[in-house]
Parts: C-alpha cells; structure tokens; sequence
C-alpha cells in the first residue's frame, strides 16, 4: 500500500525543501533560519487560510518553553518576509490579520513523493508526483487591491444604470431605430433590470467597503445571475454605434461580457474559499 508525503512547495519564484530544510529562489539557496523557515511551512500547509499565533507558537515552542513569544514570531516574521522580498502593507505572500494571525495568499504548488513498500524484500520505488495546486491560479495581487477593483467595478454598473435611466427615453427610440424593437418594451426591460442590477450593486458595492467575510461565497452564489444580467447589457454599447462606430461597440461589448468573470476572480482573491 502506497503512501503520499509532501517533499516540497513551489510558489512564484521560490521552492521550499522540507527534507532539506532550505528555501530555494530560482534555483539559488537563500539563507534562512529554522524558526521563519517553520512559519513558512505552517502558511504553506494552509494556503488561504487563517493561521492563528497561538498555532504558530504551539508549532515553533514548546509548553514549557519561556520566551517572548510576540516578539520573537514578529522576528520570525520579518525575517521570512524579508526572504521572500514581500512586505506587510502590500503583500504578495503573507498577509497579516491583525491580532489573528496570518495567511499564505499566493497560489502554492504540492509536490510529493509516494513511497511503494513491498512486504516482500525488494527495494523501495520512489517517484515524483503529479505537482497539486493548493490554491487557485489567481493573480498575486493583495486582498486590498483586489477588494479596491471589485468595488470599482460595482460602483462602474451603479454609474452605467443611472445614466440608462437617466436616458430611458432615448434609450427606448434609439433601440426602436436600430434593432427594430418596440420602443415600450425596450424602455420596459432597461427600468426592471436596471433597477436589480441596483439593488445588486449596492449589496455588493457596502459588503466591500465594510469587508464583510462572506462577500465572496455569496457573489459566488449569485454568479449565474450576474452573469446573465451582465451580457444583457453587454449589448448596450451597440446602442451608441451611430456616435462610436461598430469597432469600439464590439470592444466594448467584449469587454462588458469579460466583466463578471474579472469580478469572480477578484471576488476569489479578496475573500478566497475556505477549505
């Protein structure tokens, strides 16, 4: 029977080796103790999740160890992320949570080695595993940044809705005129889906400004929903085609489909999934 062990972690540029005990940067080894190097691991084996300073300090000391355990994790800490080239005010690797502890931000890649013992005596088999990827291929931007565009771009349909409604008459005329539809209807749709897509956008638009945790399991929820409602007025753009032109109408239009995908993504990176 078959036993997996992790051998080592690869995130960006850098390798750690737990047989070894090394951190690795493009292939040149980087000089790091054994306490920041156990941070490392302990981030590492929970990747986008909240390691707490009481884990750390059960992980780095023992019960009966005296130390002073804020300052010398701070230590650990600095000196890791001066490693890493990261920084706590714009992360790319660690992120600090205040008075809760820390979490591992970056996408990380599992590589192990299986170990095939035989009952029988025979030599052990020892071959590389297929790399898994721990957390999602996301972009390694911080939490801030990526909670800073999501509610750009709520705050961008918010705008886009009001001027729609603002200009619900010519919008009306405009797609009677260029896609032969009932003027009526057409003003109809804008009203009712512009007012949802209100709605919608204020929820996501305050539960970004106050960070609320389950932001992005609940857009993730709805994203069909916003899907849907996004590519209707993806079409919008061709409604200007007499002032832009068909090209930029199309760009546009790509763009706005593009949208609620970005907006997942961003939504993943600012409150990513529990495990």
């Amino acid at each position: 029977m078959s036993g997996t062990k992790v051998a080592r972690y690869k995130f960006g540029l850098f390798e750690a080796d737990l047989e070894s005990g090394e951190l690795f940067r493009n292939g040149q080894k980087l000089r790091l103790q054994e306490q920041p190097f156990q941070v490392l691991l302990a981030l590492l084996e929970r990747p986008t999740e909240v390691v707490t300073r009481d884990e750390l300090r059960e992980r780095l000391w023992p019960s009966d160890t005296f130390v002073d355990f804020d300052h010398s994790l701070n230590t650990a800490i600095n000196k890791l992320r001066d490693a890493l080239g990261d920084g706590a005010s714009n992360p790319r690797f660690i992120e600090t949570l205040p008075r809760r502890g820390y979490r591992f931000i970056a996408p990380v890649q599992v590589f192990g080695e299986t170990a095939i013992p035989d009952p029988q005596p025979a030599a052990t088999i020892s071959t590389p595993s297929a790399p898994r990827i721990a957390g999602a291929e996301l972009p390694q931007i911080s939490h801030p940044v990526a909670r800073t565009l999501f509610g750009a771009l709520q705050v961008m349909y918010l705008v886009f809705y009001g001027v729609a409604l603002w200009r619900l008459e010519e919008t009306g005329l405009r797609a009677a005129a260029g896609w032969n539809i009932n003027a009526t209807v057409m003003q109809t749709i804008v009203l009712v889906t512009a007012v949802v897509g209100i709605v919608l956008r204020l929820y996501t638009l305050n539960a970004t400004i106050f960070n609320y945790r389950h932001t992005g399991e609940n857009f993730r929820r709805i994203f069909y929903f916003v899907l849907a409602l996004d590519v209707l007025w993806a079409m919008s753009p061709f409604l200007l085609t007499y002032k832009i032109g068909v090209g930029p109408a199309f760009a546009a239009c790509a763009a706005l489909v593009y949208s609620p995908f970005a907006q997942r993504v961003l939504a993943l990176v600012a409150w990513p999934e529990k495990r």
